[in-house]
């Protein structure tokens, strides 16, 4: 039972590594582009308020909604929560394999 266990560790030792490595790579990915789209989304809601003010409720409104996403609250949001699953999973695997 031993050798089979030694097996699975080094089979198992590589998928954990590139898990370790695309988790540190898309967090750097999602701060990043976080900064540019706290920037972005904040140029957004300005148009959609004065869109909403002057020329069209729904159009600015739309323009609000797409700010909302692309803001700290809305996609980058999830992208954190999705590495945090990613994350859960290769420390499972590593407490499960390596106990």
């Amino acid at each position: 039972m031993t050798a089979l266990k030694l097996i699975l560790k080094i089979v198992v030792a590589p998928v954990i590594l590139r898990l370790t490595l695309a988790i540190w790579i898309c967090v750097g990915l999602v701060y990043v582009s976080g900064l540019v789209l706290v920037l972005l989304s904040t140029v957004i809601a300005l148009l959609g308020v004065a869109v909403l003010v002057t020329y069209s409720p729904q159009n600015g409104l739309i323009l609000l909604v797409i700010a909302f996403l692309i803001s700290p609250f809305g996609l980058p949001k999830l992208a954190f929560w999705l590495l945090g699953k990613v994350q859960d999973l290769r420390y499972f695997l590593q407490d499960t394999i390596y106990g």
